[in-house]
C-alpha cells in the first residue's frame, strides 16, 4: 500500500487565496501579489496531482485556494480600475477633499 503525501504548499495556497481577498482594498497591490503567488503555486500543485492522483492528498485545499486567488485577483483589478477612474475624474485634490469630508462626518 502506497503512502499518500500532502501536496506541496497546499495550506500556503489556501492562506494566500484568503489573504488575496482580505487585502484587495489595500490599493489592490497586496491582494494582487498574494493572488498571483497562490495561483502560480496552485497550478504547479495541480499539475503534480494530475500526474499521480493516488499519491497525494489535500487537493481540496489547493482547489479552494486557487478559486479564492482568482476571486481576489479579480477584486484587486476592479479596485485598481476604480482608483484610476477616481484619480482621472476628480484628481488628487478631489480625493483629499473627499477624505477630509468623510473624516469630518465621522467625527460628528
Amino acid at each position: 500500500m502506497e503512502n499518500k503525501q500532502p501536496l506541496p504548499h497546499a495550506t500556503l495556497i489556501l492562506v494566500f487565496g484568503i489573504l488575496s481577498i482580505l487585502t484587495c482594498c489595500c490599493y489592490g497591490i497586496f491582494g494582487l501579489v498574494f493572488g498571483i503567488v497562490a495561483l502560480v503555486l496552485a497550478n504547479k500543485s495541480r499539475k503534480l496531482y494530475y500526474e499521480n492522483p493516488e499519491g497525494y492528498t489535500d487537493y481540496n485545499n489547493v482547489n479552494v485556494g486557487r478559486i479564492l486567488a482568482i476571486i481576489g485577483i479579480v477584486l484587486c483589478l476592479l479596485y485598481i480600475v476604480y482608483l484610476v477612474f477616481l484619480f482621472a475624474s476628480i484628481g488628487l485634490s478631489g480625493l483629499e477633499e473627499m477624505q477630509n469630508e468623510w473624516l469630518m462626518d465621522q467625527s460628528v
